[in-house]
């Protein structure tokens, strides 16, 4: 497998003075690379949502595996922690670089829970590594799937990079418990997980959501309250963006034709594929292979 470095990998978003969230989708069949400075003093927070993560140290002397629905903490105030990175074939991590003065800040006088708060551990370094839990898994998915103006792009990730902290210091074992009563228990995440992998599986024919919410044994009301709040979007909705992404990567393969690239995402005329791929990319799929090669 190859690994190449790519400026289309990640997104960078100031949510504040000192703190930064990276968003990093590697949707490609193929191994990418990401490097950065990252000064003394910045707490590194990362999150695997989906796939794997490698991250080298010391010139590649030393590499830690980030591992799908895990989290890794590091912190060392004596010396610099730069990010190399390299993301596995379809992976997406959240990363999140905050300094320890603004860390401090976020926190009242006795959260005594967070170790390296402390007064004899403040200038030492720190690692640590945890599972995700649900709560965290459904606020790291909305980061990936959300439709919203562009305009308000960073308000909304500014509100999704305070709320994931503060789950990931959350000692509460049910923190979803009043918005959401059903999304605690995991087995139910993971039923609502199940039945975006059958739709994508199915693509071009999908199930019913009648029949969906009976293949992943939910009710109906259950499977779309959840499907929104942990996708961002209702089931067809998902589908539909997921599908015109999908044919968009097949067009650049420059292996398919418009007609070959519509039935396999499910349509069965080439004018309504071309209607569907207008309306999400504001173009034709012809004027965007054409825009493409200029």
């Amino acid at each position: 497998m190859s690994t190449r470095e790519t400026s289309n990998l990640s997104e960078e978003i100031k949510i504040d003075d000192e703190f930064i969230l990276i968003r990093f989708q590697n949707d490609t069949a193929e191994n990418l690379t990401y490097k950065r400075q990252v000064k003394t003093g910045l707490i590194q927070f990362h999150f695997g949502l989906k796939g794997k993560a490698k991250f080298i140290f010391n010139q590649g002397n030393y590499t830690l595996d980030l591992m799908e629905e895990k989290s890794l903490l590091f912190y060392n105030p004596e010396k610099e922690l730069p990010l190399d990175v390299i993301l596995e074939p379809k992976s997406w991590v959240i990363s999140i670089l905050i300094s320890i003065k603004k860390f401090h800040g976020l926190f009242t006088a006795d959260a005594d829970h967070i170790p390296f708060l402390s007064e004899q551990n403040k200038d030492r370094k720190y690692y640590g590594e945890e599972n995700i839990t649900p709560s965290m898994a459904i606020v790291l998915n909305q980061m990936f799937h959300y439709s919203l103006n562009p305009s308000i792009k960073n308000l909304y990730y500014k509100g999704k990079g305070y709320e994931l902290l503060s789950l990931f210091f959350n000692k509460n074992e049910d923190p979803n418990a009043e918005q959401c009563p059903f999304l605690i228990d995991e087995e139910n995440v993971q039923r609502i997980k199940k039945a975006k992998e059958i739709i994508i599986a199915n693509m071009a024919e999908p199930p019913g959501l009648e029949e969906l919410a009976h293949q992943v044994g939910l009710n109906l009301k259950k499977l779309k309250a959840g499907f929104k709040q942990i996708y961002g979007d209702t089931v067809y909705g998902f589908l539909f963006d997921y599908k015109m992404e999908y044919a968009r990567n097949l067009l650049d393969s420059g292996s398919y034709n418009v007609n070959e690239v519509g039935l396999k995402i499910g349509y069965s005329t080439a004018s309504h594929f071309i209607a569907a791929f207008k309306k999400k990319y504001n173009t034709t799929p012809k004027k965007y292979l054409l825009e493409k090669s200029l």
